[in-house]
């Protein structure tokens, strides 16, 4: 996971706001990745491990609290949130 250093770090739970934030700025390659993941119905452990970097096989409440909670926000800016991202373009 080396592009995972350079990415700023991952909450534990996704914003819940109705607009756009800076943290989903900030991760909008994760949520692509996550989006992309899903559409393939890939393992949902195996996807939190390589794409938010948490094993889930050492915690996984908090594995499975942020894949549900970052792949529920990815789906809330794939339907709603990329209206903010093109007023800004």
């Amino acid at each position: 996971m080396p592009d995972r250093a350079r990415r700023p770090m991952l909450a534990d739970s996704a914003p819940s706001e109705d607009r756009l934030t800076e943290y989903d700025q900030a991760h909008l390659p994760e949520y692509l990745r996550l989006l992309d993941a899903d559409r393939d119905a890939a393992p949902w452990t195996e996807v939190v491990h390589i794409v938010l970097g948490i094993d889930p096989r050492n915690e996984p409440e908090r594995a499975r609290r942020a894949y549900d909670s970052h792949l529920a926000r990815a789906r809330w800016i794939a339907d709603h949130g990329y209206h903010d991202i093109l007023r800004r373009s």
